[in-house]
């Protein structure tokens, strides 16, 4: 179980790296007419998005190994 646990969080965490680069490009990306144009730009929208995948993943490897420090707890 705890193998399955482990690959879990790697899992994770390399989702969790992937929409931080993601979401970086996105930024960079980001141009004049966006910043200053009226309502929510496409970039920003494409970046929440990214800095919410990144929070779910990272919460996601948070609860994974709180689950294996209780495995090891209990045994």
């Amino acid at each position: 179980m705890q193998t399955f646990l482990t690959i879990a969080i790697i899992l994770a965490v390399i989702g969790a790296v992937v929409a931080l680069v993601r979401g970086i490009i996105i930024f960079l990306r980001t141009s004049h007419q966006d910043v200053h144009g009226t309502g929510p730009s496409v970039s920003g929208l494409k970046q929440n998005k990214m800095m919410r995948a990144r929070i779910m993943f990272q919460a996601a490897a948070v609860i994974l190994v709180i689950l294996i420090l209780l495995l090891a707890r209990g045994s």
